[in-house]
């Protein structure tokens, strides 16, 4: 994972600020500052499983792309407010408070953690696994949220010791959406969206999809196998920026594997949709023609598709 930015605090950020938190204002607060309404927006969003991505307390473009997808689906509209009606509808989706505490475990802390996740390819391939590089990034992924608003919820903790009480968001105990059907792939405003048998939206993920290098496919695929802990083959015919070796290699599994914690092959050859190691950077870099999602959705959706499930890839309008 990157190094997280240092966006603002405001004023009194706290457990109990996300948790009694009403709808943001109807002029929404701009990026680079942790604001306790939008982190509860965000952490009502993932319950609800329309995912802003990585939960970090700012209104980003992905929030506001899950937010209009959450909208839509309940026959509501956003268009830059929160109406009381679509703020009702989210808080009544899912029941608990949006922050709540843990007690760091062993399997937190144990690691082994890496020094550095290398910037380069060929530079992983040595690497027995590729781990979290901390504590923190453990800990922040594992509920979902930028290591960012975890640090600003728990000032000068350090997540290294297990025992320890800290305040996170409630996402784990979420009830599942029914069984995918179908797949969607909005390539232009690069985002994922389930569907039931029926045409239900059930699911909205942002995702970061191909590039002009390698651009991602069109048409329908299909989901072929779903597989864990993968490991990473890197075949020189695709020409990856960047990488500059002429021979296969492999990199090792771990959360910070190219592909993540999940890779869910489809029918293309050598296409797939995927997790990653950079959550932050999910729909705001180009990938090498797959789906890119944060390691939590990517599990979410790789939990709902089986063998044979149709993935359709679609230009939208922006």
């Amino acid at each position: 994972m990157l190094a997280p930015a240092a966006p603002a605090i405001a004023a009194g950020l706290d457990a109990a600020a996300i948790n009694d938190a009403a709808a943001p204002p109807a002029k929404l607060p701009g990026r680079q500052q942790i604001n306790a309404s939008i982190a509860k927006l965000e952490i009502l969003l993932d319950r609800a499983h329309f995912s802003p991505g990585e939960i970090d307390g700012e209104l980003g473009e992905n929030a506001q792309k899950a937010l209009t997808a959450f909208a839509t689906a309940n026959g509501l509209s956003f268009d830059k407010a929160v109406t009381p009606d679509l703020w009702t509808r989210l808080t009544s989706a899912s029941e608990g408070a949006a922050i709540v505490n843990y007690t760091i475990v062993d399997a937190d802390v144990k690691g082994p953690f890496l020094a550095k996740v290398p910037a380069k390819m060929e530079s992983m391939k040595s690497l027995p696994a590729l781990n979290y590089t901390s504590p923190r990034e453990a800990i922040a992924e594992k509920f979902h949220m930028s290591e960012a608003l975890l640090q600003a919820l728990n000032p000068g903790r350090k997540f290294d010791k297990a025992g320890e009480t800290i305040a996170v968001a409630n996402v784990l105990d979420v009830a599942k959406p029914p069984a995918i059907a179908r797949l969607e792939v909005d390539k232009t405003r690069q985002t994922l969206s389930a569907f039931d048998a029926a045409g239900k939206l059930l699911a909205f993920y942002p995702a970061t999809v191909g590039s002009t290098e390698k651009p991602t496919p069109t048409g329908t695929l299909k989901v072929t196998a779903v597989n864990k802990n993968p490991t990473y083959r890197y075949n020189p015919k695709y020409k990856f920026k960047g990488v500059k070796s002429n021979k296969p290699f492999t990199i090792r599994p771990g959360p910070n594997n190219p592909v993540g914690v999940v890779w869910i092959n489809l029918s293309g050859e050598g296409y797939g949709i995927h997790g990653t190691g950079n959550p932050g950077l999910v729909s705001k870099a180009a990938s090498h023609g797959c789906v890119r999602l944060t390691n939590w959705d990517a599990l979410r959706v790789a939990a709902g598709v089986a063998k044979g499930t149709p993935v359709t890839f679609v230009e939208g309008a922006r």
